[in-house]
């Protein structure tokens, strides 16, 4: 394994040929100026990711740079921003090396390519503990446009898009290499072992390669009433929309789409729904509005589905066909 080179000899190999705005002053200062929009408010957010919790030592390097990119994304466009920038901090312990980091750099290029983005500035340490990557993300929105939580009302629907639980089923296949679905009576007959790998890949993608719905966010300004990111659970991640709208919010087990691949891997039973709407990582867009326009998901490029609705109360419930509560033991993941 090549050496790993100084702090600032790694920051001008790998990171300065990232830094392509002009307000990161090719990361020869120690701050980044922000564009300045008169007609727009700037949009911040940050996560971090922490080896062993949000992604497994085995993933690949660009895989891993893309995800930490792409759930920061995710972040501003569930807010309705169109994102221009980023920071990055790196906790590195000593095994990780040149290769495993020009691998990340690449991941990092080819994504700033793909979603017009920059990077702004960062900061790169070293630490005994696990690799931690850290991004704070940065995006523009219309002046007072920008989609918050506290929105939701008694009346509005309640709305996600894409499919939910392939992250949690793609965690699954790797931890424990089942390919196999979990058998039950609503689990299909395996029609092949190609079959079978195609699926597991698939589900896997969906766990380490999450895809940032940023052109529905931008459609979602002026429709949605709350809007967030699916990121530890549907029923977790609505029941902060839930909390800080003062509202309840109602879901129709039957409605919550699961993918074909997830089908086939968990079933459709009652416990695959409730296994698909707590598991996280799913990165989709959760939101409340009074109706959608027809045209919303062509536009946003991705599905949406109308899973259930908002009344006066408290809380998150799940229920089944006859309106009946089905008991949720764990809403999502929790970190404490």
């Amino acid at each position: 394994m090549p050496a790993r080179p100084s702090e600032f000899e790694l920051i001008e190999r790998l990171f300065v040929p990232l830094a392509t705005d002009s307000g990161a002053f090719g990361l020869a200062d120690d701050a980044c100026v922000l564009p300045e929009d008169a007609l727009c408010d700037v949009v911040a957010t940050t996560d971090g990711l922490v080896e062993g919790i949000h992604f497994l030592a085995g993933d690949p390097g660009n895989l891993i740079a893309k995800k930490t990119l792409r759930v920061n994304l995710s972040d501003l466009a569930a807010k309705g921003a169109k994102p221009f920038g980023y920071l990055l901090a790196l906790s590195l312990p000593e095994r990780i090396g040149m290769d495993w980091l020009e691998e990340f750099a690449r991941g990092l290029k080819e994504d700033q390519a793909a979603f017009t983005v920059s990077l702004l500035g960062g900061d790169t340490t070293a630490t005994p503990g696990p690799l931690t990557l850290v991004v704070t993300a940065f995006g523009h929105v219309p002046r007072g446009q920008m989609i918050r939580r506290s929105g939701a009302k008694p009346g509005d629907g309640v709305y996600v898009s894409g499919t939910v639980g392939d992250a949690g089923a793609g965690l699954e296949v790797l931890t424990q290499g089942a390919t196999a679905p979990r058998r039950s009576s609503a689990a299909p007959a395996e029609p092949s072992r190609e079959a079978r790998l195609a699926r597991a890949q698939y589900l896997i993608e969906r766990y380490r390669l999450p895809s940032p719905r940023l052109a529905l966010g931008q459609a979602l300004r002026g429709v949605a009433t709350a809007a967030l990111d699916v990121s530890d659970g549907l029923v977790a991640d609505l029941g902060h929309i839930a909390e800080v709208s003062g509202v309840r919010i109602v879901l129709e087990a039957e409605r919550i789409p699961l993918s074909p691949a997830l089908r086939a891997f968990w079933g459709a039973s009652t416990e695959a729904i409730v296994r698909a709407a707590t598991a996280g990582d799913d990165y989709e867009i959760a939101f409340t509005a009074p109706s959608v326009p027809a045209a919303l998901a062509a536009e946003g490029g991705v599905p949406v589905t109308r899973i259930g609705r908002v009344e006066a109360g408290v809380g998150v419930v799940l229920t089944d066909s006859g309106g009946r509560e089905i008991p949720v033991p764990r809403a999502g993941f929790r970190h404490f």
